[in-house]
């Protein structure tokens, strides 16, 4: 499901105040488009640095206020804050939080919404929450970007270059963990339909099983990339060892488009 009509007015009010170091991240972001099964709560743009967070809700404040949007500040304390946006009768939550500047991918520029994080990196950032916390919501997430962005197995080999604390099948068995949840774990989520209980376990026991195939048949040296197929112009996780056509893609500061190395 899309944002709420809400929660897309002020999105697209605040798009003129987006850049590459302050973009739309979280739910809202993974969710924007019409495809998603759920709706997010709040509206998180992060930043690179704690000072530009600052900088960015001062700014995004005066042009909610100017537009007559009531600017109710819930949290406020150095790299993040946290406010009620309200007018006419309807609100939503806002974030402004300081994220790391670790990224695999640039920003990309989303016609309405102004710079969001890209898509992998909203699914890495993802997969690490749902390791962290135990949110039905994250489970839905992780099972949506399995299906529609890249496979669990990639994500995790790619997350342990986010945080190289952990190994990639480390990853795994922590999310081995997750997946138990009851018809009212769900409730309190806003969701186009509801879960068949029976049908995500399935899925889930799959993708975690594919998911430690894919990490075992990896080049070892190569932990913490992704894997961009020149051919198909996109990232993959299907394809062979040594394929001359895939080749890693690893991030850093500011993220990087891919390149592919010379056979």
């Amino acid at each position: 499901m899309p944002l709420t009509d809400f929660q897309s007015h002020v999105a697209v009010l605040l798009s003129a105040n987006r850049a590459p170091d302050s973009y739309l991240a979280g739910g809202a972001a993974m969710h924007i488009e019409p495809v998603s099964k759920r709706y997010s709560n709040d509206l998180d743009y992060f930043h690179d640095t704690e000072e530009r967070v600052a900088t960015a809700f001062d700014t995004d404040r005066r042009t909610l206020q100017s537009a007559g949007y009531d600017v109710d500040v819930r949290m406020h304390q150095p790299g993040f804050i946290r406010a009620i946006v309200k007018k006419a009768g309807e609100s939503t939550k806002v974030d402004w939080a300081h994220d790391s500047s670790f990224r695999f991918m640039p920003p990309i520029k989303h016609p309405t919404a102004g710079f969001l994080l890209h898509p992998v990196d909203l699914a890495i950032n993802k997969l690490l929450a749902l390791v962290g916390r135990d949110e039905p919501r994250d489970f839905l997430d992780i099972l949506h970007v399995h299906e529609t962005v890249l496979s669990l197995g990639a994500l995790c080999w790619a997350a342990a270059g986010k945080d190289p604390g952990f190994t990639p099948i480390t990853l795994v068995s922590l999310l081995r963990r997750r997946g138990r949840y009851r018809p009212e774990d769900f409730a309190r989520l806003d969701l186009s339909t509801a879960p068949n209980l029976p049908e995500l376990k399935v899925t889930w026991l799959a993708a975690l099983d594919q998911a430690e195939a894919f990490i075992v048949r990896m080049p070892p040296d190569e932990v913490g990339c992704l894997y961009y197929s020149k051919r198909q112009a996109s990232f993959v996780s299907d394809f062979e060892p040594g394929d001359p056509d895939v080749g890693p893609h690893y991030g850093r500061p500011g993220g990087m488009l891919p390149s592919i190395r010379a056979a």
